[in-house]
């Protein structure tokens, strides 16, 4: 594609050299460049594209994209490149990926989900209802992409980097793909991973302290701040309104074509005679002109709202009530609220909770049905939010009867250190706890002490089936491990019993 046929949209160019060359691909990594490529150097976290310019050259690349304010004179960029300066190159490869791949999301349905907590579940909730009604959907999130029920790839993050992202539309355009849902991270907003995307509607699930840390948000205020750029990128918004700063979304936009839904405010789509058990919960609610009970398999206050934003996707598709109900009831979520079987019988669930108020919502929502105890294990990663840590302490030491702290991806942070800050806060509580550093025994530990009228909550790792310690990424499914331990427990019981025989 012509060079200048992929810059546009983006403002305030200056230009060294031709810009009808024939770019023959896009890459941010100089070890990716092909012969032909547009290379575009992005300032990280970590280390500096700007560095690497020679090296994306000497690989192939006939055209750079540098930052505004690069000192381009110690570049040494030879005189037969093309040199484009952008204000911010984030910004820069979002766009000309966009315009490279032939725009992909305007060929389809784009459905963004931003919010603190239940982006994972109310896309699959989403995915689940269309693909019911006959409709072909993509899905990117969390846990990984996916094209109908095949799994192209597991996630490394919640929003890819803009070039994958494009990448991703654009084979889902070429699979004829009808809607695409995806998660739509602060970060990705802040960083410009979604710069270029046409989004026809937008959700915002709910909004609570997290991700405040030196490489992600200063503050409160600009982490809504960056949610809140997704609806200045959208035709339709679909907000709740029972959260506190998705109330003032309406308010903010009053211009904008936005459905509110909630449980105890006003809405223009209402949940009423709400149930909650252990394994599902029921609810009424306006889908078509008559009111309808809907359930759905996933426990939780939470699950309730979840579903009405789905719901309201699904009424402007103007699929048939009896589709969204027995799609909310088949829905499954890898790693929120999910329970793991086992020959010990004991409720063991695994949830992604990893923030104080979702910690807080799995606690309360099992504490309200669980017979016997409530046993929370869990940990805070480390190279995040560390203000959040004695909350969750906190939090823990009040809902929970037992909680076993513990690691979780303490990445390049000491795990001890994450865990006495989880401490401070729950020694103001009187709950009962320990400390096992080790995960795998800290999850040992709680199903020893369990019984079939207590629950197991191990919050924190949900789908993710690995733990990050020093920048290496280690096996470590829940899954699998509970079941190893379980089936230890059997085999030593058995050769007890046989002893004693």
């Amino acid at each position: 594609m012509e060079l200048k046929k992929m810059l546009v949209g983006l403002e305030g160019l200056k230009v060294r050299g031709d810009l009808s060359i024939d770019i023959k691909g896009i890459e941010s990594n100089s070890k990716n460049i092909k012969k032909g490529n547009l290379f575009v150097a992005i300032k990280g976290f970590a280390t500096d594209g700007h560095e690497f310019i020679s090296n994306a050259i000497e690989n192939g690349a006939i055209a750079v994209m540098v930052e505004e304010g690069c000192d381009l004179k110690a570049l040494k960029i030879p005189e037969n490149i093309t040199i484009v300066m952008a204000k911010d190159t984030r910004e820069g490869l979002a766009i000309t990926s966009s315009n490279f791949y032939e725009n992909p999301s305007q060929k389809f349905k784009l459905i963004g989900v931003t919010g603190t907590k239940g982006k994972t579940t109310t896309t699959f909730m989403i995915k689940e209802i269309l693909q019911k009604a006959g409709k072909k959907v993509g899905l990117i999130g969390t846990i990984a992409t996916y094209i109908g029920d095949k799994k192209i790839k597991d996630s490394d993050r919640t929003t890819p980097e803009s070039l994958e992202l494009q990448q991703m539309f654009k084979m889902m355009a070429d699979e004829g793909v009808e809607v695409v849902v995806m998660e739509v991270s602060s970060q990705s907003l802040k960083l410009h991973r979604v710069d270029g995307c046409d989004f026809d509607i937008v959700i915002f699930t709910n909004f609570s302290e997290d991700h405040i840390s030196p490489n992600e948000h200063p503050d409160m205020e600009d982490y809504f701040q960056s949610k809140l750029k997704l609806f200045k990128m959208c035709k339709t918004g679909i907000v709740n309104v029972d959260d506190l700063y998705g109330a003032k979304i309406p308010k903010l936009f009053p211009d904008s074509d936005i459905t509110t839904y909630g449980i105890d405010n006003f809405a223009k789509l209402l949940a009423k005679d709400v149930t909650i058990t252990n394994s599902y919960v029921d609810f009424r609610v306006k889908i078509t002109e008559q009111n309808d009970r809907v359930r759905t398999g996933i426990p939780g206050r939470f699950s309730v709202y979840n579903s009405l934003a789905a719901i309201c996707v699904a009424k402007k598709f103007e699929i048939p009530a009896e589709v969204v109900k027995e799609a909310l009831l088949e829905v499954r979520v890898p790693g929120r609220s999910e329970m793991v079987d086992n020959k010990l019988e004991i409720p063991i669930m695994i949830d992604y909770a990893h923030s104080p108020e979702s910690l807080e919502n799995i606690l309360q929502a099992v504490k309200s049905y669980t017979r016997g105890r409530v046993i929370s294990v869990f940990g805070c990663g480390g190279d995040r939010d560390s203000g959040k840590r004695p909350i969750m302490g906190e939090i823990s030491g009040r809902i929970a009867d037992y909680t076993i702290i513990t690691s979780d991806n303490p990445r390049t942070e000491e795990p001890e250190e994450i865990i006495k800050q989880i401490e401070e806060g729950i020694k103001k509580t009187k709950g009962n706890y320990e400390v096992i550093v080790d995960r795998t025994k800290a999850i040992e530990k709680a199903i020893k002490m369990a019984n079939i009228k207590d629950i197991i909550v191990l919050a924190g790792k949900g789908h993710e089936p690995y733990q990050e310690i020093n920048g290496v990424k280690y096996p470590f499914d829940e899954r699998i491990i509970v079941r190893d331990i379980i089936s230890k427990l059997e085999k030593k019981g058995k050769k007890e019993k046989s002893n004693k025989k």
